[in-house]
């Protein structure tokens, strides 16, 4: 098998030896033994991935000050040893990448490794399983530690989990009840329910039954099955409680239920806030599709065994949803739109079989939460992972680069100032908005009308006329 080796200039080794060890990053001497390499390559792959570059020497120097030193393997024959134990770790292949760098300015080639978050959990050598965390393989010995990281993987879920909680509160309540009258073929709710083994032999319900059949789960699963919704009179990074509109309202009862419920509060709350804009006081607009599927995604997606609401916030320029748990398995924020996987299977099957069912297109919730904030011209969602939660953020900007939406609006109108184009851009800085107008300016797409100055300051399309 032929190994790609990539010639890198001085000042990419420069920037490589002045890498700052991390939670994706990690620099080994060529002398580290393969057996104690697998300790990082699977820190990595059972954590957030990471890359590692394997010919980096940490030196100390005659007055104790320590550096780094590029000191590559010779020849990659002499890196057999390391790429061997890669197939041990990876045997499929897959989740791994690997190449040589090398470069005119430095001795020998370094062997960079790159590791993707895995799908199962990957062991060391010496059999013990490593995750990462900052810069450390810390070592996963309890058995809660081990069931925290299958549940991450989606390995096992908690939703299969069982509560000794009384089996009648699902099989006879009001939600089972309506969700019966619509299945084929028909059958008593007990029966249903054992058949799809949402009660266990020993007649205890799983928490996937209790979630969805049940009115009140919030009694048998607390704090771990509700929603709490904020309104924020800010456009500030974090609210706080002197800009809190009203207390938080928190939103109960089967999942099913809440996800209409808090869908149809967020609408609702987003409709009576209001922003300046260039046409005067309007409401703010998202797409009621986007919210939809948002908040359905974080219903059906959240990891249960975490003792916490999801928290819906929503401030003047943007609404937040943060739902508790990581994304499972080989999920990133980078694929989680091209990738399928389910931490609760059950919850997202059964719930599909609700009449007029949140999740009506499975797997496709959070593309169409995307296309529907492209068609209202607004900038698409950000999804980020936080140390035990998932964030995702829709804004109130507008689609398009600053000097994009300033030409747009003087398409139809005879000047623009400041203050219009923070409005329309969501940008809140006075002086990054003069920078896009002198960059405007200097392409001889506008020029600053005459006579006006200070807080009258405008402009308006090129005309050449203030111009020899």
């Amino acid at each position: 098998m032929t190994i790609r080796v990539e010639e890198i200039p001085g000042e990419a080794v420069r920037l490589l030896l002045r890498l700052e060890e991390g939670h994706f990053h990690d620099l080994k001497a060529i002398d580290i033994a393969p057996a104690s390499l697998t300790k990082t390559m699977a820190a990595f792959a059972n954590a957030d991935g990471g890359e590692i570059y394997i010919g980096i020497d940490e030196v100390t120097d005659s007055d104790g000050k320590k550096y780094r030193q590029w000191r590559g393997f010779a020849s990659q024959e002499d890196a057999n040893g390391h790429i061997q134990i890669f197939e041990t770790l990876f045997p499929l292949g897959g989740e791994h990448r690997y190449g040589f760098l090398e470069s005119e300015s430095a001795t020998g080639k370094v062997l960079h490794v790159e590791i993707d978050k895995s799908i199962s959990i990957k062991s060391a050598s010496n059999g013990k399983i490593y995750k990462r965390r900052g810069a450390s393989n810390l070592p996963v010995t309890t058995d809660e530690d081990k069931r925290n990281l299958e549940r991450t993987k989606g390995i096992s879920s908690f939703e299969t989990e069982t509560v000794p909680y009384p089996v009648s509160n699902i099989v006879e309540s009001a939600i089972t009840a309506k969700f019966m009258e619509h299945q084929v073929p028909t059958n008593t709710p007990e029966a249903w329910f054992k058949k799809q083994r949402l009660i266990s032999h020993g007649e205890l319900a799983t928490v996937a039954s209790i979630l969805l059949f049940d009115d009140e789960p919030q009694i048998a699963l607390p704090k771990r099955s509700g929603i709490k919704v904020y309104r924020y009179r800010t456009s500030d990074a974090e609210g706080s409680r002197k800009n809190l509109a009203w207390d938080p309202v928190t939103i109960e009862g089967s999942i099913y239920n809440q996800i209409y419920a808090a869908v149809e509060k967020v609408v609702d709350v987003v409709g009576d806030a209001k922003i300046t804009d260039v046409d005067g006081l309007r409401g703010v607009q998202y797409p009621s599709e986007a919210i939809h599927e948002i908040v359905t995604n974080a219903v059906i997606h959240r990891d249960y065994s975490i003792l916490d609401d999801i928290h819906i916030r929503i401030f003047d320029n943007r609404v937040e949803v943060e739902s508790p748990g990581r994304l499972p398995a080989h999920i990133t924020p980078a694929n989680i739109l091209e990738e399928r996987y389910s931490r609760n299977p059950t919850i997202v099957r059964l719930i599909n079989k609700f009449p007029d069912a949140p999740n009506k297109d499975v797997g496709e919730g959070l593309n169409t939460a995307f296309d529907a904030m492209k068609s209202l011209k607004l900038k698409e969602p950000i999804i980020s992972e936080r140390p035990n939660s998932v964030l995702v953020v829709i804004r109130h900007e507008r689609l398009g680069s600053p000097e994009e939406i300033c030409m747009e609006y003087l398409k139809d109108h005879d000047e623009i100032n400041n203050r219009t184009l923070r409005t329309l851009t969501g940008i809140g800085s006075e002086n990054a908005i003069k920078r896009v107008f002198n960059r405007l300016i200097e392409s001889r797409q506008i020029e600053r009308i005459p006579g006006r100055s200070g807080p009258a300051s405008a402009y308006r399309t090129w005309t050449g006329d203030l111009n020899p």
